[in-house]
């Protein structure tokens, strides 16, 4: 069986010493991968439903800061674009290596 070998993005972060690299099987790599994903867009919506919900009570004229709505405005907007900036750059990555020759 084919196993794949990559280090926890948690240990990339730090500086190392002794690098230690755990080996996954593919089953596993792809259901690491999948619950990153799955974890990253539900934190992309929490932002822009918070967003919404703070725009909806300044719209209403309950009491909320101007500048806490600017300011989870501007979270979901930066974390919306870098998720798409994420996003074209796999699709990049793909269709590169779809372009070598093997």
């Amino acid at each position: 069986m084919n196993k794949v070998t990559f280090m926890p993005v948690t240990q990339m972060l730090k500086p190392q010493k002794n690098t230690k690299t755990h080996t996954y099987t593919p089953f596993e790599a792809h259901r690491s991968f999948s619950s990153v994903l799955k974890n990253s867009i539900e934190k992309i919506n929490e932002a822009q439903i918070q967003s919404d919900k703070m725009t909806e009570k300044l719209a209403r004229g309950e009491n909320v800061d101007l500048h806490q709505v600017m300011i989870a405005s501007q979270k979901a907007s930066i974390t919306m674009q870098a998720a798409l900036e994420i996003r074209n750059k796999v699709i990049e990555a793909y269709q590169e290596t779809m372009r070598m020759q093997v």
